[in-house]
């Protein structure tokens, strides 16, 4: 026992003065007087060069704890050979110091392969390309105060594909939160292909990108994949919830069939606008939006109803496709006022802006791609974009009032049960 603390003290003290010298030698190689008087140009550079000389003597340190005490080394020094490291946006060269055991079988170091990892590249590369850098001013765009290779277009590229392929497999695998009270669904055509995207809102307001889907066209059988594929994982189907929808009829079908007939749907009031308005002559437009924002502004969903009923009326003779565009899904244009919501928790839940606004970043970051190859390049783009605009979420307009919902659809929920009983 005596010995085994001897050993123990000895040891200590060989690593505490490795230590001290790995500081001496770090502010040995620091030339203050000079870069105090402003005389170094190249400071940048400097900064570069004690970064790998850190990474080294992080790897020395490592190599002395496996060595451990003279006399007593079951693993050895092998010499070197060349390797790299993932450092400032780029590979850069750096000896790769060896080990070997008794049994002369190669000892891995930690944090050579820490530094080395593939993930660091492209994360720097994810980095550059969502702030609209293009693959081919990567190289350009990182410092170049350290030599390193591995940024050319075609590296980029490739770093880039497996980083987005990366994210796509978050989006499309990780669980969805519980007890959520809106969901929102909406589509987007990019590259001529239909993308539709589905957001949810919790209690305290919070969004949440929930998935993304692919299709050729904005049907019923693109939607409903979309939403067994949230069901699957773990959105709760059989649970109240308002759902916020764009006008398609599509949507509304694929929530018949997966959601159930007695699902809880807010049609959004500006694709509805839109397309009423599409039906009709640029002198008209105008009178017509006007008085269908006055009528959806009523706090009564009766007098709304009427009101919109009227306009319908009014448009019949001279325009009829416009007419019966404003009948469909009329009355689930009014499902907040139904719910009794406050004004300012209505005017966020009538529409599916959330959503749009979701797809303008992603129009924006992907603005300079100049040809879509394939749906999987698609989504992979989308999901990205989606995941870095919902790092700056927000809170949502009337979030205070959310709790109301909560009470009406939990009521809702309990008369659905005792009916069924």
């Amino acid at each position: 026992m005596k010995k085994y603390t001897e050993a123990k003290n000895e040891q200590d003290k060989e690593s505490e003065a490795y230590s001290e010298r790995q500081r001496l030698e770090l502010e040995a190689q620091l030339p203050m007087e000079e870069l105090i008087a402003g005389v170094r140009d190249d400071v940048e550079a400097f900064a570069a060069q004690l970064g790998l000389t850190v990474i080294q003597h992080v790897m020395e340190a490592e190599i002395q704890k496996k060595l451990g005490p003279w006399g007593k080394q079951s693993i050895y020094r092998h010499g070197a050979q060349p390797g790299y490291v993932i450092y400032g946006g780029r590979k850069v060269s750096l000896a790769r110091p060896r080990l070997r055991n008794r049994e002369a079988k190669e000892v891995s170091l930690a944090s050579y392969k820490a530094f080395q990892k593939e993930g660091k590249m492209q994360q720097a590369v994810s980095r550059q390309l969502m702030r609209q850098c293009s693959s081919r001013d990567y190289e350009g765009a990182i410092e170049s105060c350290l030599e390193g290779y591995g940024i050319k277009r075609s590296s980029v590229s490739r770093h880039w594909k497996a980083a987005t392929a990366k994210e796509l497999q978050i989006l499309m695998q990780r669980p969805i939160p519980k007890e959520l009270l809106v969901l929102m669904i909406d589509s987007k055509f990019f590259g001529g292909d239909c993308l539709v995207a589905a957001v949810g809102i919790d209690l305290q307001g919070k969004k949440h990108v929930l998935g993304l889907w692919h299709g050729a066209t904005e049907n019923s059988t693109v939607v409903k994949g979309l939403l067994e594929d949230l069901v699957s994982r773990g959105l709760e189907s059989e649970r109240k919830m308002l759902i916020v929808l764009d006008g398609a009829k599509a949507l509304r079908k694929a929530v018949r069939l997966v959601l159930g007939e007695e699902a809880l749907v807010q049609r959004c009031r500006i694709h509805k606008l839109r397309n009423v308005l599409d039906q009709l002559p640029e002198q008209t437009k105008t009178q017509v939006g006007w008085r269908l924002r006055r009528a959806w502004d009523k706090k009564d969903p009766q007098k709304a109803e009427r009101a919109l009923r009227d306009i319908a009326t009014w448009l019949e003779e001279p325009w009829p496709m416009a007419a019966a565009s404003l009948r469909e899904g009329l009355e689930e244009t009014l499902t907040v006022q139904r719910l009794k919501l406050a004004p300012n928790l209505c005017r966020t839940l009538c529409n599916t802006n959330i959503i749009e606004n979701c797809f303008s970043a992603v129009a924006h970051r992907a603005r300079r791609v100049k040809r879509w190859n394939g749906a999987r390049m698609i989504l992979r783009w989308t999901a990205t974009a989606l995941l870095a605009a919902e790092k700056k979420f927000r809170r949502i307009n009337g979030c205070e009032q959310l709790k109301d919902l909560e009470k009406i659809l939990c009521a809702m929920e309990t008369d659905s049960t005792l009916k069924a009983a």
